[in-house]
């Protein structure tokens, strides 16, 4: 147990007795944030700790039995099996765990996006408003991708938001929002994206060796413009240079809803001889990543390492392989905040980032309703790491 995590905690009493819901699709998730939630709370010290304020503080799980059974029909119903009331409940759901089926007439149909949010709000609305605070913990956020209008076109993540405000929900944390301005939508409430910056490059440093971090080695590259701002970030907490890619589209068509990308323009510096991080939010098809890391490797770049907070991999995982098998990738990194195939686990050009702790470091967190802008914001963690990485010390 840290200084760090007990100063963190112990100065407030708990907004109320700590519950978490893990959906389905998120159950591997929560089962690893509630491992650490019990083992900081079990070595935690507290002269409070038997007072009334702190009921239920130490618990051998904080997970709570809910389920979301389905009649033959389709329809289905959210049941909580224990008592929430004056809870401070944590919801968790993955809207991209297809890997969760259902039975409709006789057919196995597998979950969609909107299947997951709808169980949500059947989790949400069987609490029937006796929590004392429901936070939403939405790693992929619902729509993210329809945040804006450019035609006549519906706004499914802001109602999606708005939605679930007046069922009750107080906070919504998401990870690594595809644009965080959809939080105009619910303007007098809490909404919090979460970036793995210091996770990304924790798991880059432990399974690569010998790497030199500064501008003349390495560089971050932005594949596009919307994703600007998070190369920017690890540049400059790295110290390294940066560039980036804008999209050239052709919009006298239209391809699956898209304008086709006709090529990848490049702004910045020489990258010659480079080591190149390309971060980005999520890696969809992969068809973009892999085009930008050729056009690195045309401008004669050395290894190039990919960061991406959601690994979806919608068109399998051949091309990565491919791609690895030519040189053109040496390592992907993405996270656990989503589901992951066995078949994406087991390969060996792959790094999992395990964003469970971290998880449980916010609900810990904020269910003493105190100050999560250290975690937000992970700038001396990631110099202190990258500093034992370069005086030779395991990280």
């Amino acid at each position: 147990m840290t200084k760090r995590e007990e100063k963190r905690n112990l100065e407030s009493i708990p907004v109320g007795s700590l519950g978490v819901i893990a959906l389905e699709g998120c159950k591997t998730l929560g089962e690893k944030v509630d491992y650490y939630l019990v083992k900081w709370r079990t070595e935690r010290e507290s002269e409070h700790k038997d007072s009334l304020a702190f009921a239920g503080y130490q618990r051998s799980s904080y997970l709570l039995d809910s389920k979301v059974p389905r009649f033959g029909s389709g329809e289905a119903k959210g049941m909580i099996k224990e008592s929430v009331r004056g809870d401070d409940l944590f919801i968790m759901v993955d809207v991209c765990n297809y890997s969760i089926t259902y039975t409709l007439c006789g057919h196995v149909n597998r979950m969609s996006p909107d299947d997951h949010y709808q169980n949500l709000k059947r989790i949400i609305s069987a609490v029937g408003g006796k929590a004392r605070r429901i936070t939403v913990i939405m790693p992929f956020l619902y729509e993210s991708r329809q945040h804006k209008r450019t035609a006549r076109e519906s706004l499914d993540c802001a109602i999606a938001l708005q939605e679930l405000v007046k069922m009750g929900v107080d906070n919504i944390i998401t990870f690594d929002a595809h644009d965080a301005r959809v939080q105009n939508a619910i303007p007098l409430h809490g909404f919090e994206t979460v970036q793995p910056a210091y996770q990304f490059i924790k798991g880059l440093l432990r399974h690569k060796k010998g790497l030199t971090i500064d501008s003349d080695h390495m560089m971050v590259i932005s594949p596009d413009e919307g994703g600007m701002s998070r190369a920017i970030y690890i540049a400059n907490v790295l110290g390294l240079d940066m560039g980036m890619f804008y999209k050239r589209r052709d919009y006298t068509t239209i391809v699956n809803g898209k304008n086709p990308i006709v090529a990848h323009e490049f702004l910045g510096s020489a990258v010659e001889g480079k080591d190149m991080i390309i971060i980005d939010d999520m890696i969809s098809s992969g068809d973009s990543v892999i085009e930008v890391a050729a056009a690195l490797k045309a401008r004669k770049a050395n290894r190039i390492f990919v960061f991406s907070t959601f690994g979806l991999f919608t068109n399998g995982l051949e091309r990565f392989d491919k791609a690895h098998e030519q040189g053109l990738i040496d390592r992907v990194l993405t996270t656990n905040l989503i589901y992951q195939t066995p078949e994406l686990l087991s390969r060996h050009w792959y790094i999992n980032c395990d964003m469970s702790k971290y998880i449980a470091y916010l609900i810990d967190t904020l269910n003493h309703d105190s100050s999560i802008s250290d975690l937000l914001n992970p700038n001396e963690k990631i110099r202190n790491i990258v500093a034992r990485y370069n005086a030779g010390e395991d990280v």
